[in-house]
Formats: structure tokens, sequence, C-alpha cells
């Protein structure tokens, strides 16, 4: 559960590509729901893409064409990816162990 102090990274992004933020404490909420299934969705295709792509290098010449719109997307799914990873690592609980205290800024 989100604490109502934070707010929740959207699955997808604003005007301008910038990052969109929900503030709710209730996760069964219409928004939470809708980017949750936005996620599920997001990484399904992901998985797809990879597939597509291991036949595509497997090929012994492939299409330099297919490479780039190949390329293309799967730039498009890295950063769906990459955005997902980051709401939900945002969402896990911190840790209370005295160790994780005496973490520099950057790894907390």
């Amino acid at each position: 559960m989100t604490p109502s102090s934070e707010l929740r990274l959207l699955p997808w992004a604003g005007p301008d590509d910038k990052p969109c933020y929900l503030s709710a404490d209730n996760t069964n909420g219409y928004l939470s729901r809708l980017a949750d299934n936005t996620e599920e969705i997001q990484l399904g295709l992901g998985a797809e893409l990879l597939a597509h792509a291991l036949e595509v290098l497997a090929e012994t010449d492939p299409d330099p064409e297919e490479l780039r719109l190949l390329a293309t997307d799967l730039t498009g799914a890295l950063r769906d990816v990459v955005r997902v990873a980051t709401s939900r690592g945002h969402r896990l609980p911190r840790a209370t162990h005295p160790a994780h205290e005496r973490l520099p800024a950057h790894f907390s």
C-alpha cells in the first residue's frame, strides 16, 4: 500500500513526455487499477518483443530495416519496463535494518 505522503509513478507519460504521478491511499481506485493493468500489458508486450528479437537475431542475414524497427520497438519497451520497475520499487517497504541506515544516499 502506498503511504499518503508518497506518489505513485504511473506507467504512462504526460505532456512533453513528463512523468505522471498518482496520489492515492486507495490502491483499489479506478486509476490505480488502470495503472496496474497497463503495467501488466506493457510487461507482456515487452516479453513478446524480446522473443521476437531473439528470432530476428538468430537469422543469418537479418534485414537492416527490420533491425532498425526492432531497435526502436525495444527502446520503447525498455523505457516502459524501467518505468514499471521504478514505480514498483518506490512502493516496496523500506528496510528497517540498522545496516540500511548507514548506506550512502544513492543506495537508499
